[in-house]
């Protein structure tokens, strides 16, 4: 990679884990698994049997818990457990990609991995598209990262090359199956160095 970026039109972000706490990762589920009192290797046993298909938009909400949690009776409704899911989430940093792209004249699109209604309700509660101009999440293109097929209609929806692009994400394997691709990369560990990353680069 070279030491300056240049002629970035577009900026492809994730949001769990760079925006937003990760809507549904190991450490809600450890919590839920103590809140709910369930058996914790079986719970993610089947968690990761069925992930993949909850992300990709091919089961709902509702089909998940019922394979997951509600396959034998419980003494709590799956309402209750739906709430505990939705209150997982909370902001990480907002307001800084917001004024970069307002300042530099981004093109912001999502790039992410999340089921239908986590990722509904989080882009209501957190305003999230006060930020983003288009949402390529895998419930709705029924693609994952690390897919090269993602991120290749990331830019076909953008109307961007790859060099022009630059995708953060807080997960390195992504990052460099973008970078695969032409796309400049960048693994973010917090808000400050990705503020000292970014100073660096050239907008167009």
């Amino acid at each position: 990679m070279k030491t300056t970026i240049e002629n970035i039109t577009t900026l492809f972000l994730d949001i769990g884990g760079v925006l937003l706490t990760s809507g549904w990762n190991r450490k809600s589920r450890q919590l839920a698994i103590t809140r709910f009192q369930l058996d914790g290797e079986e719970t993610e046993e089947r968690h990761h049997l069925i992930f993949h298909l909850y992300e990709e938009g091919k089961l709902t909400l509702d089909e998940y818990l019922e394979r997951v949690i509600f396959y034998r009776t419980r003494n709590f409704s799956k309402e209750d457990f739906k709430t505990f899911m939705f209150e997982q989430s909370s902001p990480i940093e907002g307001s800084f990609f917001k004024s970069l792209k307002v300042r530099n004249h981004l093109k912001v699109i999502a790039v992410n991995n999340e089921a239908l209604e986590l990722n509904n309700f989080r882009i209501h509660k957190f305003r999230l598209s006060l930020l983003f101009d288009a949402f390529v999440s895998s419930c709705n293109v029924h693609l994952r990262k690390p897919d090269v097929e993602i991120f290749q209609m990331a830019c076909e929806i953008a109307h961007t090359p790859p060099r022009n692009t630059l995708f953060i994400d807080d997960r390195l394997m992504f990052v460099e199956v973008a970078i695969s691709l032409g796309i400049h990369g960048y693994h973010f560990q917090g808000i400050d160095s990705a503020m000292t990353f970014i100073q660096k680069i050239k907008f167009s």
